[in-house]
C-alpha cells in the first residue's frame, strides 16, 4: 500500500488532468479516483465492510452516507463525498451529515469533492458553522497531509483529533475575546484600569489612547513537548497540526489557518453606514441570526428589517443594545456600564448575504463601504 504523502500526490497529479479536461467528473468517479485511495493510504480496508461501509445507513429509511470508517464495527468517522467541484458552501452538504452523525453517536465528519476536505465535529456544542475544524486542499499536499493523517486508522483509535479538538476548542474561544478586546472603538474599561495599575506614571486617558492605538495579533503554537501523530500507516511521522490552524469564523473553503488578526483603522465613510444601508446594499439580509460570544457561551439574535435585533423575545434598537443586553442578562441589571457597554458591530457576527460566510458585522460594513468606492 502507497503512502499517504504518495497518494496525496499523484491525486493532486489527477487533479490538474481533470481540471484541464472538459467533462466534468462525477461522484462515482471523484469517490473511486480521487477519495477512495487516500481513504485506503489512511490504512482502512476499503473491502472490509467491518472497517468501511459504502452507503451507511442505520435503517433502510434514511439517506445513505458515502462512506462509514468503523472501529469494532462502531463508526467512527462519515464521509459525505460530492463530484469534484461541486460547491461544498452549500449549507445542508454539512447540515445534513452533521445531524445524521450526531443522532448515530459519529462525532466525527468529514465533507469532500476530493480536491478540498473539510473536518467537522459533530458533536461540538457551538453553532454549526463553528463546527468546522479545519479545511485542506489536496494542491497542497503538505497541510493535506498532515490533516488527513489524523483520520488513518491508527490515529482515530488513539483518539488523536480528539486531542486536537480540545486544545483548539479552547484556543478560539480565548483568541476570540483576545481580539474583540483589541477591535472594538473603545478599549474596555477593565484592560484599561489593569494597566493602570501596573503602570502608575501613565495617566488612564494616556493608557486608553494607546490601546486605540494599539495592532494587536495573538497566535497560539502547540506547546514544545508535545508527540506527533503517525502519518497513516507509513509508520512516518508528520508534524502535529497546530490547535489555531483552522477556519474558525469561515465556511468559505479558503482556510484561514494561521492567519493573524489584526485591527483595521474604521474610515470615515465606513462610520457612516448604517445598518439600513448594509441590508439596502444586500450584504445583511433581513431575518438573519445573529452569533454573539460572551463568557464561552454564544448567543444568538435575529436581525429585523429595520435595523433592530430580536433577542430573547425582546426588541432592542441597535447592535450596541442587544450585545449590552446579553451582558446584562449574565452580569445583572445592576452591573456597571463600564462592564456592559459594547460595540455592537463587532459583537455580533452573521452571514454576509453576497460572500456566504460568517463574519463580524463590523467586517461586513467594511466590506459594503469597499462597495461603494467601487462604484
Amino acid at each position: 500500500m502507497l503512502e499517504l504523502r504518495d497518494v496525496v500526490k499523484q491525486c493532486g497529479e489527477r487533479l490538474e488532468r481533470f481540471r484541464r479536461s472538459p467533462r466534468r467528473l462525477g461522484e462515482q468517479n471523484t469517490k473511486a479516483s480521487l477519495i477512495s485511495p487516500i481513504i485506503e493510504a489512511l490504512g482502512w480496508d476499503l473491502r472490509d465492510p467491518d472497517e468501511v461501509s459504502h452507503e451507511y445507513r442505520r435503517n433502510s429509511t434514511e439517506n445513505p452516507v458515502d462512506y462509514a470508517l468503523l472501529l469494532l464495527r462502531t463508526p467512527k468517522l462519515f464521509i459525505e463525498a460530492k463530484g469534484l467541484g461541486e460547491n461544498l458552501d452549500v449549507p445542508r452538504w454539512a447540515n445534513q451529515t452533521i445531524a445524521y452523525a450526531t443522532a448515530a453517536g459519529v462525532e466525527w465528519v468529514a465533507l469532500t469533492d476530493g480536491m478540498e476536505w473539510r473536518i467537522y465535529n459533530a458533536h461540538a456544542p457551538v453553532p454549526i458553522e463553528q463546527k468546522l475544524f479545519r479545511t485542506v486542499r489536496i494542491d497542497d499536499p503538505e497541510p493535506a497531509v498532515e490533516l488527513l493523517s489524523l483520520l488513518s486508522k491508527d490515529n482515530m483509535r488513539d483518539n488523536r483529533i480528539d486531542e486536537l479538538w480540545n486544545g483548539f476548542f479552547v484556543d478560539r474561544q480565548v483568541h476570540a475575546v483576545l481580539t474583540s478586546m483589541f477591535s472594538e472603538t473603545e478599549p474596555p474599561a477593565e484592560l484599561v484600569a489593569l494597566l493602570d495599575r501596573r503602570l502608575p506614571r501613565l495617566t488612564s486617558d494616556a493608557i486608553r489612547t494607546s490601546l486605540i492605538r494599539a495592532r494587536a495579533s495573538f497566535d497560539f503554537p502547540v506547546p514544545t513537548g508535545q508527540s506527533t501523530p503517525p502519518s497513516s500507516a507509513s509508520g512516518n511521522s508528520s508534524p502535529r497540526p497546530s490547535p489555531t490552524a483552522a477556519p474558525t469564523f469561515t465556511r468559505t473553503g479558503t482556510s484561514t489557518a494561521g492567519a493573524r488578526r489584526t485591527r483595521q483603522a474604521v474610515t470615515t465613510q465606513e462610520r457612516l453606514i448604517k445598518v439600513t444601508d448594509m441590508i439596502a446594499a444586500g450584504r445583511l439580509a433581513p431575518g438573519a441570526t445573529l452569533h454573539g460570544d460572551y463568557r464561552g457561551i454564544t448567543r444568538r439574535g435575529e436581525l429585523l428589517a429595520d435595523g433592530q435585533v430580536r433577542f430573547h423575545g425582546q426588541i432592542y434598537p441597535s447592535l450596541s443594545a442587544a450585545g449590552r443586553a446579553v451582558k446584562m442578562e449574565d452580569l445583572g441589571a445592576d452591573a456597571p456600564e463600564s462592564k456592559t457597554s459594547t460595540d455592537g458591530l463587532g459583537f455580533w457576527r452573521t452571514t454576509d448575504a453576497i460572500s456566504g460566510d460568517v463574519v463580524s458585522v463590523k467586517e461586513i460594513r467594511r466590506r459594503t463601504a469597499r462597495d461603494a468606492d467601487g462604484d
